[in-house]
């Protein structure tokens, strides 16, 4: 990467569709460096594809996470939830004191605790995120809040890229639980309206059914609310299905019973699309 030291270089593990979407917006800007590594790269079939995106975007895939951190002044996680803690632990081997990691994964707040401790005993600062909507269209414009003790720096530089992000709290852990809340109401409503809108078909009674609920709902249209939910839960049931349970988990952290969000989890998972 460039050594010029007005260059801000930024390594983002994970190159899937967020990290391809964000590299998208910030292609071309000047005094900016990414560097990437994604597991994808040890997958044969699907290397050459990684390589090809991260190189139509001017971002340099790297051997390893190792490398790809390397001299970088902000390290952006985005994996997949089931995957946070061990990214962020496996990193902490590695970065240096001074270095910035923001981890953007939809993981519980005690997941992303334990993460920061993780990076703290290695002396690098760990600032979580939490991705407020869904990062397709927005790209680097989606709302996302941050938080810990460099969360306003991180902010601060990474707005000045076109990013949205509003630093919350110094703690780490607020800006996931607001994230996760939500996803109760977001994830679990999706696979409530695919359920519905698979039965009440099967009835033959699906006219009368959407009919009702906009009678409860007027500003709703439910057969177009319905059709694109059950698109999103096709193509991002797996991923969705992994943020509900820790959404699960936090719930049980605070004490709750978490079987409904668990329930919404095996309900995303049913939904989703087979991988190819």
């Amino acid at each position: 990467m460039s050594e010029d030291r007005n260059t801000l270089r930024i390594a983002l593990i994970g190159f899937g569709e967020v990290g391809r979407r964000f590299a998208d917006d910030m292609l071309g800007h000047p005094a900016l460096a990414l560097s990437t590594y994604d597991i994808l790269r040890e997958h044969g079939a699907k290397r050459s594809g990684y390589e090809r995106a991260a190189s139509e975007r001017k971002v340099e895939a790297r051997e390893s996470a190792r490398a790809a951190c390397d001299g970088a002044h902000l390290v952006v996680s985005a994996v997949t939830a089931a995957n946070t803690e061990k990214v962020a632990a496996e990193a902490a081997d590695f970065l240096k004191s001074g270095q910035i990691f923001f981890d953007i994964n939809s993981a519980a707040p005690g997941t992303k605790q334990r993460a920061s401790a993780h990076l703290e005993k290695a002396g690098a600062d760990y600032v979580e995120g939490a991705v407020m909507a869904p990062v397709k269209k927005p790209g680097i414009r989606v709302p996302i809040l941050a938080g810990g003790k460099r969360a306003e720096e991180t902010a601060e530089r990474l707005n000045a890229l076109g990013f949205n992000i509003k630093a919350i709290s110094p703690e780490i852990g607020h800006a996931s639980a607001t994230k996760l809340c939500r996803s109760i109401i977001i994830k679990g409503l999706e696979a409530l309206l695919v359920d519905c809108a698979k039965a009440s078909a099967h009835a033959g009674v699906q006219e009368n059914v959407f009919a009702s609920l906009h009678e409860t709902f007027p500003p709703i249209d439910w057969r177009a609310l319905a059709e694109d939910m059950k698109e999103r839960v096709a193509t991002h049931g797996i991923r969705r299905s992994e943020e509900m349970r820790e959404a699960g988990e936090m719930l049980s952290d605070f004490g709750f019973d978490p079987e409904l969000a668990l329930a919404v989890a095996n309900a995303q998972a049913r939904g989703a699309k087979p991988r190819g």
